[in-house]
């Protein structure tokens, strides 16, 4: 589809069940969802970024970045509500051609894989990266799902996604030692000690 409008969203809710105010946490001294919201907006595909949330605090955590802030109602702040939802309501206010969603759960990821989950939803209607980082679907697909908990999109494996998500403290630190330099030793055997 030619001149298509690209919608990337983030969405970010303050409660977790696992690991309180997640998205908050820094990841190479920016928090998850700010890092998340700046990676979208540098991606060439993305013509608008929307960041939903039902918390101020996330909001004001992305307002120095470009990205749209839409407050999510309550209704689809609830832990239960599948994605879908949420992808909808995005879209209603913000319309487009292909949405795609970024899971800031995997901080490490490339702007390629965004392109190509656009490409492949533009052609099957919906695509999934594996892992589970990108979420890419048509405005037709979103509309018109079906049940939201029945993911049928067309999944495609990418090792430009750091395999890691983000759902406790010993995860993050997992994908810290993973992309940055190890520490002095002395630092490590304070680390042990606390563990």
């Amino acid at each position: 589809m030619l001149n298509m409008k690209v919608v990337g969203s983030v969405i970010a809710r303050l409660g977790s069940k696992r690991l309180t105010y997640k998205n908050l946490l820094p990841y190479k001294g920016v928090p998850l969802v700010l890092r998340a919201v700046k990676f979208l907006e540098l991606c060439p595909i993305v013509d608008q970024v929307v960041l939903s949330t039902d918390s101020e605090l996330i909001a004001r955590t992305c307002m120095e970045s470009k990205a749209e802030i839409l407050l999510r109602p309550d209704e689809l702040a609830e832990d239960d509500v599948a994605s879908i939802p949420v992808f909808h309501h995005i879209i209603e206010h913000f319309s487009c051609d292909v949405h795609v969603n970024y899971n800031c759960n995997f901080p490490e990821c490339s702007p390629e894989v965004v392109a190509k989950a656009v490409a492949l939803a533009n052609d099957t209607g919906e695509a999934l990266s594996v892992p589970y980082a990108i979420w890419a679907q048509t405005r037709e697909r979103i509309f018109n799902y079906g049940n939201p908990f029945e993911i049928n999109a067309t999944r495609f494996e990418d090792d430009r996604i750091h395999p890691l998500d983000v759902h406790h403290m010993e995860d993050l630190l997992a994908v810290h030692r993973a992309h940055q330099p190890d520490l002095p030793d002395e630092w490590s055997r304070t680390i042990e000690k606390k563990e």
